[in-house]
């Protein structure tokens, strides 16, 4: 068993670590979405649940005193299983998890899957964070990603959300999609900051291989938008959002005061977090992994009562220390010189003197305060700043 350790990271003595929990089912799959999600397969759904929550019990000795920090449900769709299901799911973690300082507990959604009484419902289960998935205004663009929504049906689910007592917004938006102006980007980004979210994740299209778009890719038949085009759009959001009062505290991410999306934050500075549910991805007592990709062989694996796990890999302290330092130059306050040194008990420089001093020369990164952080160059060019510490 990949997890035969006694389940205390020595690293870490906070002992606190978030849940993910992955959602596959969806009502379509958009064209240029390449998670691992299920569309129109209700009849799955059962079945899955309860490989979940035989999954969390095959946990609950394994986390005996860590404290859950933070939950997101992600998928897929969450909100197009019915709420009873996520009820469940939350319900048994309470019972066998330390869930008393969970601050944070996120579920994913989409307009067009949500009512008042699912909303209501989430709230009363504990939920306090939500994540709605507009992409665009524009309700062309919405019909090219192939989403299942318009813009009116968001506006609508987004004052539903709000009369259920949801304070905690996030929605997501891309840029870049093929066919989009500069224009659109603007007028999606000046409509959703007029409903004043808590937090807004705005990301740059990629198109990936296995998807619709990767494919009509392949085939000359969809055409990207151009460099100069994207760049621009992406500072624009910084400029708009940050003249609005919005914190522009991640590479894509921008919050209000104070709701800076926390369970996110376990991710950027290295902590630690176990998934579950197909394909969710783990990093737990030293060790990354993740369990089976296929829906049907994740619930075939825990029906026989054993763990769906795969891909151990133990992490180094120096694998540790690279993670580290590519994980959090993508928070805009960049790392902490003092943080990396409580941490590993080794100076930054000492370790990454070189890497620091190349990167600076070539203007990608500064150095401000006792904090190491990426440029307005750095954050476009991030990718080369992040390979110099593999």
């Amino acid at each position: 068993m990949i997890l035969d350790k006694d389940g205390v990271n020595m690293r870490n003595n906070e002992k606190k670590l978030g849940i993910y929990i992955h959602i596959p089912f969806c009502k379509a799959k958009c064209l240029y979405c390449d998670f691992n999600s299920l569309p129109c397969r209700d009849d799955f759904v059962p079945a899955y649940f309860n490989a979940l929550k035989k999954e969390i019990a095959f946990y609950a000795g394994r986390l005996n005193g860590y404290g859950i920090k933070t939950v997101f449900i992600g998928g897929g769709t969450p909100s197009y299983v019915d709420a009873h299901y996520i009820y469940e799911v939350i319900a048994h973690m309470k019972n066998l998890f330390d869930m008393g300082e969970c601050r944070e507990i996120t579920i994913e959604t989409n307009p067009g899957t949500l009512s008042i009484d699912k909303l209501t419902a989430y709230r009363s289960m504990g939920i306090n964070r939500l994540s709605i998935g507009l992409q665009a205004w524009q309700n062309r663009l919405l019909s090219q990603l192939g989403r299942i929504h318009k813009v009116e049906e968001f506006v609508e689910n987004y004052n539903l959300a709000q009369k259920a007592g949801f304070e905690n917004i996030n929605v997501d938006l891309i840029f870049g999609i093929p066919g989009q102006t500069f224009g659109d980007w603007a007028e999606t980004l000046e409509c959703t900051a007029e409903l004043e979210p808590a937090h807004l994740s705005c990301y740059s299209l990629i198109i990936e291989e296995g998807t619709v778009f990767g494919t009509r890719f392949e085939r000359g038949e969809l055409v990207p938008v151009e460099d100069e085009l994207d760049r621009r759009m992406y500072w624009h959001t910084i400029e708009k959002l940050k003249s609005l009062g919005y914190k522009h505290y991640e590479i894509s991410n921008f919050s209000k005061e104070g709701f800076e999306c926390a369970h996110n934050l376990i991710y950027w500075k290295e902590r630690e977090y176990v998934g579950l549910g197909a394909g969710a991805h783990s990093y737990f007592s030293g060790r990354r992994f993740n369990n089976v990709y296929g829906i049907e062989k994740y619930i075939s694996t825990l029906s026989q009562g054993c763990l769906p796990v795969e891909n151990p890999i133990d992490i180094s302290k120096e694998d540790e220390m690279s993670e580290f330092m590519m994980l959090g130059l993508r928070l805009v306050d960049g790392v902490s010189a003092k943080e990396f040194e409580e941490r590993f008990e080794r100076g930054l420089l000492d370790k990454f003197g070189s890497q620091i001093e190349s990167l600076l020369e070539r203007k990608l990164i500064e150095v401000d305060n006792g904090f190491v952080k990426l440029t307005r160059l750095g954050l476009d060019l991030a990718n080369q700043v992040f390979i110099e510490f593999v």
